[in-house]
């Protein structure tokens, strides 16, 4: 692949860089890609899922923008690539400020280069599972008005943090930081009607437990939905990806069938 990084050194595989590698990006290690190669064995369909998730991200931002959000808050950013959440919202409201946040120090500097520049957009290195130091960090606290709205987006992030308890407090505790009128995003793989059996799923979490710093753990429908409980759901509510507010120029891999897309999406206006 023409261009992959390779600094020589042996780095472990995370889910940001095996994201980047499914989307044809060029910030992965070969760790990321022996990794990403043995899900594609069970998971056959990462690149096509990767690529719909980005889609909705897209399209749910672009919403967002458009309905006078000038803030967002992107928990779990991963690589810069085609498509990202300043270029969309400064395209719409030029003043708009974005701060992404990712656990993976290469996502943060290969993003920090990308904003050179830009006074409004910037990235920090932040772990969801402590949200307090995410919103506590002198850079949000410096680009961000926590007073006004901001659009938090959680995009296929939340299955990153399998154990329920510590997901549903950490989404609870960056929701009660925001003001009125604020959103929430969130994408999140599921096994709930997706033709994937038991059998390939644990396989899917055991090289993710192997190789990578992040587990996996897939949610129900229910569980998904518990994450904007109080908050008003946008139309068409939770659903699947590709059925989320669709795009002419959206990729078509699941149209025919959207829950083979794996993946649940909506958005919540907290009231």
């Amino acid at each position: 692949m023409a261009g992959v990084i390779d600094d020589g050194e042996a780095k472990p595989a995370t889910a940001a860089r095996i994201y980047d590698y499914y989307l044809g990006g060029t910030y992965n290690f070969p760790a990321d890609r022996e990794a990403a190669q043995a899900m594609l064995q069970v998971l056959p369909l990462g690149p096509q899922l990767a690529r719909t998730n980005r889609a909705f991200l897209r399209r749910a931002v672009r919403f967002l923008a458009e309905s006078g959000v000038r803030q967002f808050l992107d928990v779990g950013s991963g690589i810069p690539t085609e498509g990202n959440v300043h270029e969309i919202v400064q395209r719409i409201n030029p003043d708009a400020r974005v701060v992404y946040v990712d656990i993976d120090p290469v996502a943060v500097a290969e993003s920090l280069e990308l904003l050179e520049g830009n006074e409004g957009a910037t990235a920090v290195r932040g772990d969801l599972r402590d949200p307090q130091s995410i919103l506590s960090h002198p850079q949000v606290t410096a680009l961000l008005d926590f007073d006004q709205p901001i659009g938090l987006l959680l995009g296929a992030v939340l299955h990153f943090v399998p154990d329920d308890d510590l997901a549903y407090d950490a989404v609870g505790q960056l929701r009660a930081a925001l003001a009125p009128g604020s959103y929430l995003l969130v994408s999140h793989a599921t096994a709930d009607e997706a033709p994937h059996d038991q059998g390939e799923l644990d396989v899917a979490h055991d090289i993710y437990r192997r190789k990578t710093a992040t587990p996996l753990g897939l949610r129900s429908r229910a569980q998904v939905e518990r994450f904007f409980t109080g908050l008003d759901l946008v139309e068409p509510g939770l659903v699947w990806m590709p059925l989320w507010r669709p795009a002419p120029d959206d990729p078509q891999y699941f149209a025919d069938d959207p829950k083979l897309s794996s993946g649940l999406a909506g958005v919540g206006r907290i009231p």
